[in-house]
């Protein structure tokens, strides 16, 4: 199974392009800077042995510019981030330029500053309609994972328990790189080059409607997905399970959204079985669902709420942990000390590049801005079910996914050479001509991801749709065109 792949550049210019002066650099020596010297995040960089990686140079509102001028809508919101797309650089630069003339670093050790303190007051403010009220700051949404879970493992020695050490998690969830966070992760793919894991983990299933048996039965599938979830437990000892993680919506695998009751079932066997829960909001959090948490559309009560990306807007690096003031306690009263630190935690221009973000978000209502215009977009995507490889439409407010089949009657997959061939053969290069950038995802079953910026209008959220459209008529013709040979070679 091939890694997850942003859509990247390889074709002609795209068609809508507008002229762009030339970008400020030598396109030659940034390309043999790359080349020579640069590793890539989860990229086989033998793909690019006969042609240049892609670079981008400039943004624009919700478009970016690459090296030869060329103009793409910023259809993943750079990767789930740059939730204000790309207008408001000034005024958030000035902002860290205000703070780095004051003050360039203090830690968070023993010590603090103002920006940390206000982000702190803010976030909580933010998170008291779930009762969060503490915030832990990192440098990243992986960071925050493993902050949570060191946190829920101290919490419960605190109390007694220091037996619980282990967490449930769900099938192809992404929760980070690092060790800890890694093992929550349930992709096998980037796991076993470095099992074993230090936290044992149980996984259960995702909420996938459309690959579950229970799944056309709302309130059966949730009665299934709970009852594997109590199974679990079981297994592993109730009495040692420490965390639940899950996100309100499942990035990997394609936007797997919650059925009716599926939190509220969470938080109770939690609850019953002493088990902290954790809501990973790494994408989720500050509008992407069209609420300032994902949580909140979902009536979810974490005990533990994971933050980044949104956080500063793409900004800067930034993540988090909100906690309860239950969780807390042991903490702030000094029965125990948190045992774990970031020498960026709270790092003074990410906090001033955080808190003019939310400024941002404030005022311009970019929240409801996604709430608005979500059923125009919900409505353009199902429209896309028309086309004979369109097995599942799935997603809310502005992060979406289209789940590709061979068959839709049968919900037939492609095989993995299939996929790859649909994926970055056809549909790569028809959208790179068409000039959007989304995300073709093989880590379950192959998948289009769409996540524009939350403050995309109509005209541009019809524009995406229409482009998929057309890059996914040209993909199914070009699947008929394929002998029934070449389909299985």
């Amino acid at each position: 199974m091939a890694s997850a792949q942003l859509q990247v550049p390889a074709g002609p210019e795209p068609v809508d392009a507008a002229p762009v002066d030339p970008a400020p650099v030598d396109p030659a020596t940034v390309n043999r800077q790359v080349r020579d010297h640069l590793l890539l995040n989860f990229t086989d960089l033998g793909e690019f042995a006969d042609r240049d990686v892609p670079v981008f140079v400039r943004g624009d509102g919700c478009h970016v510019i690459d090296l030869q001028g060329r103009r793409f809508i910023d259809g993943l919101s750079g990767l789930f981030c740059t939730n204000l797309g790309h207008s408001y650089g000034d005024r958030i630069g000035r902002a860290a330029h205000d703070q780095l003339s004051r003050l360039v670093f203090t830690p968070s050790w023993y010590l603090t500053h103002p920006g940390a303190a206000a982000l702190a007051d803010r976030l909580a403010g933010l998170g008291e309609p779930l009762d969060l009220s503490r915030v832990y700051l990192t440098s990243g949404g992986g960071e925050a994972v493993e902050a949570a879970w060191k946190l829920a493992r101290q919490w419960h020695a605190a109390r007694g328990e220091p037996q619980r050490r282990k967490a449930i998690s769900r099938t192809l969830a992404y929760h980070g790189t690092s060790l800890g966070a890694l093992s929550f992760t349930g992709l096998a793919d980037i796991r076993q080059p470095f099992e074993p894991l230090p936290v044992p983990t149980a996984f259960v299933s995702n909420t996938n409607a459309y690959r579950h048996p229970a799944g056309g039965d709302p309130a059966g599938f949730t009665r299934a997905l709970l009852a594997e979830v109590e199974a679990a437990i079981a297994w592993e000892g109730a009495d040692q399970v420490a965390m639940l993680i899950a996100e309100p919506v499942q990035n990997s695998g394609g936007a797997f959204t919650p059925p009716p009751g599926y939190w509220q079932g969470l938080r109770e066997i939690c609850d019953r079985h002493g088990i902290l829960l954790v809501a990973d909001e790494t994408i989720t959090g500050f509008g992407r669902l069209g609420e300032w948490f994902g949580c909140q559309r979902y009536d979810a009560r974490p005990d533990l709420l994971t933050f980044a990306k949104g956080a500063t807007a793409g900004h800067a690096p930034l993540g988090g942990v909100l906690v309860t003031e239950r969780v807390a306690e042991p903490f702030v009263t000094g029965r125990a000390t948190y045992l774990h630190g970031l020498t960026f935690s709270g790092h003074p221009l990410a906090t001033a590049v955080s808190l003019a973000a939310l400024d941002i978000y404030q005022e311009e209502s970019v929240p409801a801005n996604v709430r608005a215009l979500e059923p125009g977009l919900r409505e353009g995507l199902e429209q896309l079910r028309r086309i004979p490889i369109v097995g599942d439409v799935r997603g809310a407010g502005f992060f979406w996914a289209i789940e590709l089949v061979r068959d839709q009657a049968g919900r037939e997959t492609f095989s993995p050479q299939e996929a790859d061939w649909l994926l970055r053969d056809v549909l790569s290069r028809r959208m790179d001509a068409l000039g959007l950038l989304c995300r073709l995802d093989d880590r379950g079953e192959p998948v289009i991801q769409l996540s524009p910026p939350l403050v995309a209008d109509r005209e541009l959220l019809d524009r995406i749709v229409a482009i998929v459209g057309e890059a996914l008529e040209a993909a199914a013709a070009a699947w008929q065109g394929r002998t029934p040979a070449r389909r299985s070679a």
